[in-house]
């Protein structure tokens, strides 16, 4: 029986790393799209709207450089060891990224992660045509994701956890039974019940261990 859900965000969170910001230092448009993820994730900003300014940056950008920047991909400390737990104990993970399937999906599928949802570059020719193909990953379709695997499950929204790093994770923090700001910023620190400073994923294993102790 399914014990529990946590839902999280991948970049700055279940990663070191923002993937775009990867491409665009690829792609040499590195501070221009630094800058506008920065405003983003500070509320400044519409997500939808400068995820598409941000995409529009990579136009002409080949896909084989997917290979490049999934080698400077690196977890979390405690990245493992937190999923391995959640799984020995019978909680499913969900990833829920305004990121792209292209990288995400392989991150999930190391990691044996049950759910993922992302955002899909469009691609023409072996290129990145500057635009997004299907629905965005915005900051309520995290939380209408996080709603959707949770009912998949019948599970209570006491069992759910959800875990981000930005102001785009808020609607799915306050959706969720527990909400945890990892390494975040002021906006989601507002919101959280829990916030987890020290950089180690793992650190969420004894507010998970509460939680399955007081069922």
């Amino acid at each position: 029986m399914v014990k529990g859900l946590l839902v999280m965000d991948v970049d700055s969170t279940l990663i070191k790393e923002e993937v775009i910001d990867l491409l665009g230092e690829t792609y040499g448009v590195g501070q221009e799209i630094a800058n506008i993820t920065e405003l983003a994730m500070q509320g400044h900003l519409n997500f939808e709207q400068s995820l598409k300014e941000r995409v529009k940056l990579l136009k002409g950008m080949s896909t084989s450089s997917f290979d490049h920047i999934l080698s400077h991909i690196h977890l979390n400390d405690g990245a493992k060891e937190l999923i391995d737990y959640l799984h020995e104990n019978d909680y499913k993970v969900g990833l829920v990224s305004g990121g792209f399937h292209e990288i995400v999906n392989i991150i999930a599928r190391n990691l044996k992660i049950d759910f993922v949802k992302a955002n899909h570059l469009e691609i023409a020719n072996g290129k990145l045509t500057g635009n997004l193909e299907g629905e965005i990953v915005t900051p309520n379709l995290k939380k209408t994701m996080l709603i959707k695997w949770r009912d998949s499950l019948s599970i209570d929204k006491e069992k759910t956890v959800a875990m981000g790093d930005g102001a785009n994770d808020i609607l799915m923090i306050k959706e969720a039974g527990t909400g945890i700001a990892f390494m975040a910023k002021p906006a989601l620190k507002e919101v959280a019940d829990t916030e987890i400073n020290s950089g180690k994923l793992s650190d969420l294993i004894p507010i998970i261990k509460k939680k399955i102790d007081d069922d």
